[in-house]
């Protein structure tokens, strides 16, 4: 079945000329990690409500093979902690699995707490190309006090952040536009990465990348059927997607989908008044130039 599916999503990105893929909302996490997510999602916990099959529950090699026979070239091992003295673990571990794993991107994470300027320092010393925050499962502001250090050492140091900060599936205390406004009037550098086009606030967030020159919106999960049901993508705002095409980048949230890989891609080929210059763009050329992957 996995080499059925992989030749299917090849067609689609070798169809417009392209290396292969580049991801960059793709989870890795140690397993007792990585268990307890899979087992909130089973649970259908309050942030769901639906049924959530894990479409990719396979062992850590299996999934990083299934990536590769994708033809993934680049992805991410977004890590993200839910209380204070966890990133820094976090951090070790994925700066490990980038070291064993040379097509993931070199990613760590941070939470508001004391020693968090000086944890995230030392990992864009130590090679960190791009990190994670979550603040819905975090439950922080964006704008707490304790990481005014992080945010300014990311902004000087030019490493995107795969932020979410939407209100899907359902909003948290500190989700929504108004707390990234006011953190990119603060620090208008950052180069922050909206995570699912930042549903439901789509428009919103379109608003931000149009005034912010340095962020950018992934596609994780927007515009398939299932996020189609309770979070539509409004149609009045399709012709904004044309326009931020060159800062808009292909996500998947392999593996915690409940949906097929190749429905991801075929959500985003299917979408009225895109061409093939933005699927490459999307799908590759734009993430390619951000982290500097250069075609094989």
């Amino acid at each position: 079945m996995i080499l059925d599916e992989a030749d299917a999503v090849r067609r689609v990105w070798s169809e417009l000329g392209l290396p292969g893929l580049v991801d960059v909302h793709t989870h890795f996490m140690p397993k007792s990690v990585m268990d307890k997510v899979w087992h909130y999602f089973d649970s259908q916990g309050p942030l769901i409500g639906r049924p959530w099959p894990i479409s990719y529950r396979t062992d850590e090699i299996a999934r990083i093979e299934t990536l590769r026979a994708f033809g993934v070239r680049g992805f991410t091992s977004l890590v993200y902690p839910h209380k204070p003295q966890m990133a820094a673990w976090l951090n070790q571990w994925a700066a490990e699995f980038a070291r064993t794993t040379p097509d993931c991107l070199a990613t760590a994470t941070f939470y508001p707490e004391p020693d968090a300027g000086s944890y995230v320092a030392a990992a864009i010393r130590g090679g960190t190309r791009v990190f994670k925050a979550h603040l819905q499962v975090g439950r922080f502001d964006p704008n707490d006090p304790l990481l005014d250090p992080v945010w300014g050492v990311i902004e000087d140091a030019g490493v995107p952040v795969v932020i979410h900060c939407g209100s899907g599936p359902v909003p948290g205390q500190h989700t929504g536009p108004e707390p990234i406004r006011k953190l990119l009037h603060r620090f208008p550098r950052l180069p922050l990465i909206v995570a699912h086009m930042g549903m439901p606030e789509y428009t919103e967030f379109l608003d931000i990348c149009e005034s912010a020159a340095q962020v950018r919106l992934d596609t994780t999960m927007a515009f398939t059927s299932f996020s189609e049901e309770t979070m539509p993508f409004p149609p009045t705002q399709q012709h904004r997607l044309r326009d931020l095409g060159d800062r808009i980048l292909f996500g998947s949230d392999f593996p915690n989908i409940p949906y097929g890989y190749r429905d991801a891609l075929t959500a985003i080929t299917e979408l009225p008044g895109i061409d093939d210059d933005w699927l490459r763009g999307v799908f590759h050329d734009n993430a390619a130039r951000l982290f500097g992957l250069h075609a094989a």
